[in-house]
């Protein structure tokens, strides 16, 4: 395009630009004077203006020669055809080319969808795709892509499509393929083709679900990605127990669970009827219902005599009932003789007070046979009436009278009783109730007076075989408990019915593992890991199964190669002292192996171990209740230890196991005694040339080796405060030198976190300096026994401190400044018996009671001389207390 400064003679007509027009149709219609040469009908695209002029060089007819290019856009089309017009109004210029061209975004597959080529009419144009085969939209609607002016999608794809069941992506999504033979897809998503389960399988391609293979089976709820499973092999090894009229079943689980763990169990019962076949059982009674039985055990009463029972033990699953088949079972017939005693009739109530019930009965009627049907024993079964959970209580005697002592006042009591003979227990009797007497004196008087007359004569006589029997006991042997020397076997047997006898004192000791301790057949052993070591060897959870009997999970304690008679000796003395304790709250010994390699000891399995280990690991996980019941099993269990005359010496938590019912068993009898001087265990230290676990011992025991079942009894408390404190360590990181030095110095370990005022008190008793102070075992099983009957007083807790590691507390007799009053001083010296005695005599100040003499206590009622010497020397503390804390409050 020419620039019109250069050609002067153009004038004011010439111009620099021009326009371009386009007028739409659908068909070729113009002609000369159609469309008319307008704006209108024209469609005015742009007006053109060059970037660059071409100028005259100043000679005549040379020009410098350039173009120029534009690149215009139409639109929008409707039509499917237009025509262009340029129109120049005065322009020097020259059109070399035009080039009329569109753009358009090609066919695509993305995103499991197919588009289709797509003219955009505008800057940006929707359009619709179609998933590809196999594929359905994720939202229930087309898919749609942008195509844009430039001929380019835009991406991703608005309503994505996913693959169906059975089929899966491929090749960067552009296509769903088939599952391949031997996987499977089960529903509509993202997710690959995945390999059948186990036991099932696929032949053909796309499979939503792989079929169970022959003989296995899903069971209704099992999702289909679950393996197919079968049903249980039979139960093994079912054994009866007969105990009167009353069978025990159990049996080992099945070889083979079918590859499920909703593994229950079915017992059904028939009865050979007299006029021959077999019938449904009637008339027994089933502890647990005998269907869907998870326990490998079946309580079953009422059994008659004479009569054939059939009982068939099934073994089943979750896909029992899916195959159709029956369920594999193992049976077992029991039958019981005529020798039983005859149920007990005719209870009657003796006497009443507020806390016991006498009762009596009758004989049970001769039996077929008397020669083994005579009535040994009876078994009291009784139990609080109206409770939605009873505790049960049981008592053995060996009259037809009985004495319930220790119950609830006005409460009415459940009472069944059955007899026992060679032949076992007969049946209960009917439940018969009676009721305790109210606390009233007056209300209670009436009865005590009825009963006055029939019992005075008997219980006269009673008294004075008492005397005689006490007279007999005192000239014969003393009263003292039990000790330990520092020898072993030197032991002073006391006067109890069955005593424990000291496998040292034995000539041979191999004559006491004979004696107490049954050899077990190695081949009923096997040994399945190993759980820790002891002082001897390691220590192993293996199963017992001894023909005839149900098999077992069982602990064994193997010795090591290499050892020397004396250790041999003293490994297996544990056996033969497990084996005369025979308690639910004590390690119960199945037997040793000695003829074979390694030597054992066979003892039941705990499950949850050591109990300072099992608290820790479940720290605050039990309620105070929870662990005043663990409490209880130690404590009846070393109240039997000390009936039979045994001290351990090492009673700790570490030493205490705990089954899966959370019972408690005292264990580790002896080992103790022979750890090697060399062994580097920090709870045992050398004092006067043997090991002692300082932080369990009592004083006495540590200065001079004076072991009792007193010394137990601090021991005892020690393990109490272990598991209030869910097994923290006793006095902490205190060294055990400190420890004793605390303990001459009357120190004492706090109260744990939450203890119950009551427990703490308890140790406190366990831990007085005067082991003769201290309670006996029977006494920590009754005051246990009162606080889980009383739950509410656990509620009432110590104060504690903060911190982990609290100060230890002094026992010495406390500052007289924190007492607000003589009672309280009175029972912080464990005198609070006589606190009426000293408010009735007047002394209810402590300036009246520092003038105190020996009359005066004896007026008040303090007769014994130990009492009296310890409120006299508790006494000379009070004057400098009082300049201290500028006197004492009174009484009230």
């Amino acid at each position: 395009m020419m620039e019109c400064a250069s050609t002067p003679q153009a004038g004011r007509s010439c111009k620099e630009t021009f326009n371009l027009y386009y007028y739409p149709a659908n068909a070729d219609i113009a002609t000369d004077h159609f469309p008319k040469w307008m704006e209108n009908p024209w469609i005015k695209v742009d007006t053109v203006a060059a970037d660059t002029l071409v100028r005259r060089n100043g000679r005549m007819g040379g020009a410098s020669m350039r173009s120029n290019v534009k690149t215009l856009r139409l639109g929008p089309l409707k039509e499917s055809g237009f025509y262009l017009a340029f129109l120049d109004q005065g322009a020097c210029m020259a059109v070399l080319a035009v080039r009329v061209y569109y753009r358009l975004c090609p066919a695509v597959v993305a995103s499991l969808a197919s588009f289709p080529e797509t003219v955009p009419a505008g800057l940006v144009v929707s359009a619709e795709g179609s998933c590809v085969e196999g594929a359905e939209g994720s939202l229930g609607r087309r898919p749609i892509m942008y195509c844009r002016e430039d001929g380019e999608w835009a991406k991703p794809a608005a309503g994505d499509c996913i693959c169906v069941a059975g089929r899966e992506e491929k090749d960067g999504r552009t296509k769903c393929s088939a599952c391949p033979p031997g996987s499977f897809k089960p529903k509509v998503g993202e997710l690959p083709c995945q390999i059948c389960p186990p036991s099932s399988l696929s032949t053909s391609a796309g499979a939503t679900v792989c079929n169970c293979k022959v003989g296995y089976y899903r069971a209704t709820g099992d999702p289909v990605t679950a393996p197919c499973t079968k049903p249980p092999s039979s139960p093994r090894s079912i054994v009866s127990s007969l105990n009167g009229s009353t069978v025990d079943l159990d049996w080992s689980e099945p070889l083979d669970s079918g590859g499920r763990s909703d593994l229950y169990y079915e017992v059904r019962c028939s009865e050979y009827a007299a006029g021959g076949g077999w019938i449904p059982c009637t008339r027994l009674s089933f502890v647990q219902r005998p269907e869907k039985l998870k326990e490998r055990k079946l309580s079953v009463s009422g059994l008659r005599p004479q009569v054939i029972y059939n009982f068939r033990v099934l073994a089943l699953n979750g896909v029992s009932e899916t195959n159709g088949a029956a369920a594999m079972g193992e049976e077992l017939n029991v039958t019981i003789d005529r020798d039983l005693p005859n149920a007990v009739t005719g209870i009657q109530q003796l006497a009443a007070s507020t806390s016991s019930l006498s009762l009596k009965w009758k004989t049970p009627g001769p039996p077929p046979s008397p020669s083994r049907g005579t009535v040994l024993d009876y078994e009291v079964k009784y139990y609080e009436k109206d409770q939605e959970d009873p505790r049960i209580m049981y008592l053995k005697t060996p009259a037809n009278e009985t004495t319930l002592s220790e119950l609830r006042a006005r409460t009415m009591y459940a009472v069944q009783v059955r007899a026992r003979s060679e032949a076992g227990y007969g049946a209960f009797s009917g439940e018969s109730v009676f009721q305790t007497l109210e606390l009233d004196p007056e209300k209670a008087q009436p009865q005590v007076e009825l009963i006055a007359g029939t019992v005075g004569v008997g219980t006269l006589l009673i008294l004075i075989v008492v005397v005689i029997a006490v007279l007999c006991v005192r000239k014969h042997g003393s009263n003292k408990e039990p000790e330990y020397s520092d020898k072993p076997g030197q032991y002073l047997i006391g006067h109890n019915t069955k005593l424990y006898i000291d496998p040292f004192t034995y000539e041979d000791p191999n004559e006491a593992v004979r004696e107490f301790a049954k050899e077990i057949d190695a081949s009923y052993v096997k040994i399945e890991e190993v759980i820790g070591a002891g002082e001897f060897g390691e220590v192993c959870r293996g199963r017992l199964k001894v023909p005839g009997k149900k098999e077992n999970y069982v602990a064994i304690k193997t010795l090591k190669g290499g050892y020397t008679e004396r250790q041999r000796r003293e490994f297996l003395s544990e056996a033969s002292i497990m084996g005369q304790f025979h308690h639910p709250n004590i390690i119960h010994l199945e037997g040793v192996i000695t003829n074979n390699s390694p030597v054992m000891i066979i003892t039941e399995y705990m499950e949850n171990g050591a109990l300072d280990s099992f608290l820790r690991q479940n720290d605050g996980q039990f309620t105070p209740i929870q662990l005043v019941g663990m409490l209880r099993g130690i404590a009846s269990g070393m109240r039997y230890l000390a009936e039979m005359n045994y001290v351990h010496r090492d009673l700790a938590a570490r030493n205490i196991l705990v089954n899966s019912n959370l019972v408690c068993k005292v264990s580790d009898f002896g080992l103790s005694r022979f750890l090697q001087e060399g062994s580097t265990d920090p709870t045992y230290t050398s004092c006067l040339g043997g090991k002692i676990p300082i932080r369990w011992t009592a004083p006495e025991a540590i200065a001079f080796r004076k072991f009792t079942s007193s010394s137990d009894v601090w021991g005892y408390g020690i393990v109490m405060w272990e598991v209030m404190s869910f097994g923290e360590r006793p006095y902490w990181d205190m060294s055990n030198q400190d420890v004793i030095n605390a303990i001459e110095q009357d120190y004492r370990l706090p109260a744990p976190p939450d203890c119950p005022s009551a427990l703490h008190q308890l140790m406190l008793d366990c831990w007085q300096r005067d082991r003769a102070s201290r309670p006996r075992f029977t006494e920590i099983v009754s005051a246990l026994d009162k606080l889980i009957r009383n739950p509410a007083s656990l509620k009432i807790t110590t104060r504690e401190q903060p911190g982990s590691s609290q100060p230890l507390l002094d026992q010495r007799t406390p500052h007289y400044s924190s007492f607000s009053s003589v009672g309280e001083w009175l029972h912080a010296i464990k005198m609070g018996r006589y606190e009426e005695g000293f408010r009735t005599a007047g002394f209810t100040t402590f300036s009246r009671v520092r003038q105190i003499t020996t009359e005066d206590l004896l007026r008040i009622g303090v007769t014994l001389a130990g009492h009296q010497k310890k409120i006299l020397s508790s006494l000379q503390q009070i004057v400098p207390a009082e300049k201290v804390s500028g006197g004492f409050a009174p009484f009230y």
